[in-house]
Order: structure tokens, then C-alpha cells, then sequence
């Protein structure tokens, strides 16, 4: 009987001759599964059944997982503002954790003995896929073509050529990974460190020039509303507000980090929903939190985007860091209110009815109302009292 392998198709190049060879040269019972995470356009998703079948797979499969990678992974990004290297949103890292979980689901669904990616050697997804089908597919083979024969993309165009496929994978500039929370930009001046991207690198450029406000929305954390226009789903409620951003490109950056498996790594993006959903969810945040509520929560935050993007969305603490992240975000509630223009924004002010500066014991800068003048010289004279003690002993020390 032949082995029954599942390959996570994307329709590039390195897939579709993992498809094919183990089709054609290994004679596996080939399942291509494509796992959408928000990133396919429905024409890119019939366009990859279609060639799915002319690789020689026996069965293809659209997962559609953008519904749980918002309820399981962005919805959290956004109550944690998280950006790593407070730059990069998170996008394909997370997008990549939840392809291989859906893949696993697959793979298990159909008795498949063995999975299949296209990773390389030298990049994060390798981890990604590698270590979710090790957890939630024990047992089952992964197969990595690209990585173990270090082939090159010629190798593999050459290969689908001469078993009658068109390779029509042209060596481009640039490469994309194009996902709900984002564009990740490779190739071309970003290797080299002292450039950065020309204008034709980027996907999606300014058609609108005068400035506009944004407004959106939250309650508890999440959007509901954007310029008054009112969501249910979430996830058309991020894809209005990248429509927006992006008629202004904004949302372009360049992120230099480090990867899981040590080596630096160097990726432009554009991605005008994130930045500007994260940002108007900080402002509102700075309004509707308590100092300590801010502050706790920025250090889980931090914690939760690091082990998202390194990989380690399936360690037991994640739910836990959810769980406060989730009891952070119940009085953020209202609008946040952003100035839009070609290539940036800025933040303009919050309308809530949770709103802190609105107390009634005084304006910031302007007048005091639930205490005195005398308590206030009371309570920065006990204030001092520390640093009065330390300088009292320590005179020769005092700046």
C-alpha cells in the first residue's frame, strides 16, 4: 500500500515539487492541504487546487483557519500591542503556528503517515512546522525535500519542467509573504544592511493624499466599530482598516532580529492594519488602564510575542498569559482617534466613557480638587523622605 503523505501546500515553488516528486518519483498517495490563514485571495486558492492536481496530488484541501488564528492569536496581539523589536507585528510567525497546527488536524484526520513542508535549513518556519508536528502529530514522518537535498530553485524548476509542469516560478527580486497582519518583504536591497526598499518593492502604494481621521472602535479589547461602520467579524473589521491604511501606505518598516536558531535575520514589511489597529488600542489603553494595569501587561506582552514568534505558542504558560492579557482589557472601551496622512499618522485623542482623565480630584497641570495645597507639601515631603535619608548619610555622593 503506498505511504499517504500530507504536504502543506502553499502553490510556490518548493511545494509544488515536494508534491510532485513524492507523487511522481516515490509514488506516495499525496494529499496537498493549503492552510489559509487570511493571506489567499479566492482566485489564488482555485488556482492552487487546479495545479495541486497537475502535481499529481490525490486529494487537495483548503483549511481556512483565519477565524481561529483571531480568536487564538491575533486577538491577544492586539490586547498586548505586540510588536516585536517594537517594530514587527508578528505576522508571519504567527500566521505560520497555526498553518502547521491545521496541517497536523489534517494529517491525523486522514491516517496520513508522514507531512510534508518546504522549508530550508537556515529560516524559522522550519522550527515552526517541525516542532508542532512533533507535539500534535507524534509518530508521523516529516518530510523537508528543500532542506535535506539543499535544492536550489533551478534544481526544482528543471525537476517540474521535465514531468510536463510549467514552472512558471521566475527568479524575482523581491519575495512575499502576504498575510492578514501583514507583508513580509525579502531579497533585494534588504541584503544589503545599509538600504533600505525602493518604492516599486512595495505592493501597495499611496492613492489618497489628503489627510482623514480614523476612528475605531473596542470594547473589552477588541474592535467592533471603524468610522461608525459597525463589525461582527472581526476580521472584516481589520481588513477595512487596512484597506484604509494602505490607500496612504502606511504601515512600512524594516525589522532586523534575531531568529530561533541564532543568526540575525532581516525582513521589510507593510502593514498598515497592525499598526494602526495596535496603536489606537495603546492610546485608548493610556486612558482606560490603571499605572500598574500598563505596566504588568506590557511585560506579559513582551513574553507572549516572544514565544509566539520563537515558536513556543503550544508551551502550557500561553493560556495563562492569555488569561491576564484577556482580564486587562475590561474597561478598555471607546474610540481612539488617529490623524491619517501619506506614509504616517498620529494619534489625535480617546472618547470613553472609561476614560481616567476624566476624574473629578483634578486636571493634570491645572487644578486639584481632592486634596490642599498643605497636603500636597505633606505628601512630597514623605515622598522624599528616602532619598533625604540616603544624601543625609552620603553627602559626598549627591550629583
Amino acid at each position: 500500500m503506498a505511504k499517504k503523505v500530507v504536504v502543506a501546500y502553499s502553490g510556490g515553488l518548493d511545494t509544488s515539487y515536494t508534491v510532485m516528486y513524492l507523487a511522481k518519483e516515490k509514488g506516495y498517495e499525496v494529499y496537498a492541504a493549503c492552510a489559509n490563514t487570511g493571506g489567499f485571495s479566492q482566485e489564488q486558492l482555485k488556482k492552487n487546487e487546479e495545479n495541486a492536481y497537475k502535481l499529481g496530488a490525490k486529494e487537495y484541501v483548503t483549511l481556512d483557519v483565519t477565524q481561529e488564528y483571531y480568536e487564538k492569536s491575533l486577538k491577544y496581539m492586539i490586547y498586548g500591542n505586540v510588536l516585536r523589536n517594537n517594530c514587527y507585528p508578528i505576522s508571519v510567525s504567527s500566521e505560520r503556528i497555526f498553518q502547521a497546527i491545521a496541517i497536523a488536524r489534517y494529517a491525523k484526520q486522514v491516517g496520513a503517515d508522514a507531512i510534508a513542508h518546504g522549508s530550508t535549513g537556515a529560516g524559522n518556519d522550519q522550527i515552526r512546522f517541525d516542532m508542532t508536528f512533533l507535539v500534535m502529530a507524534p509518530g508521523v514522518e516529516i518530510i523537508t525535500l528543500t532542506r535535506d537535498k539543499a535544492l536550489s530553485r533551478k534544481e526544482e524548476v528543471d525537476f517540474l519542467n521535465a514531468h510536463g509542469f510549467n514552472a512558471d516560478f521566475a527568479k524575482l527580486k523581491y519575495s512575499y509573504n502576504v498575510g492578514i497582519w501583514g507583508t513580509s518583504i525579502c531579497g533585494g536591497e534588504i541584503l544589503d544592511p545599509t538600504q533600505g526598499l525602493p518604492e516599486e518593492a512595495y505592493l501597495k502604494h499611496v492613492t489618497r493624499t489628503e489627510p482623514s481621521l480614523l476612528k475605531i472602535t473596542f470594547k473589552k479589547g477588541e474592535i467592533v466599530a471603524v468610522n461608525g461602520e459597525e463589525f461582527d467579524d472581526k476580521i472584516k473589521a481589520i481588513q477595512k482598516i487596512e484597506e484604509i491604511g494602505a490607500s496612504y501606505a502606511i504601515g512600512r518598516d524594516c525589522n532586523v532580529g534575531d531568529t530561533i536558531i541564532g543568526i540575525k535575520g532581516r525582513v521589510a514589511f507593510e502593514a498598515a492594519a497592525p499598526k494602526l489597529i495596535i496603536e489606537a488600542h495603546r492610546l485608548l489603553e493610556k486612558s482606560t488602564l490603571s499605572k500598574w494595569q500598563q505596566y504588568w501587561k506590557d511585560q506579559i506582552a513582551n513574553w507572549y510575542g516572544a514565544f509566539l514568534h520563537e515558536s513556543q505558542y503550544l508551551e502550557p504558560v500561553m493560556p495563562d498569559m492569555e488569561a491576564m492579557l484577556t482580564s486587562s482589557q475590561r474597561n478598555v472601551n471607546g474610540t481612539a482617534i488617529l490623524e491619517l496622512r501619506p506614509y504616517g499618522f498620529q494619534t489625535v485623542g480617546v472618547d470613553s466613557n472609561d476614560d481616567l482623565t476624566k476624574s473629578k480630584l483634578g486636571e493634570y497641570g491645572e487644578m486639584q480638587h481632592g486634596w490642599t495645597s498643605e497636603e500636597a507639601k505633606g505628601f512630597i515631603k514623605v515622598l522624599s523622605t528616602p532619598l533625604r535619608v540616603y544624601y543625609g548619610i552620603h553627602k559626598d555622593e549627591q550629583r
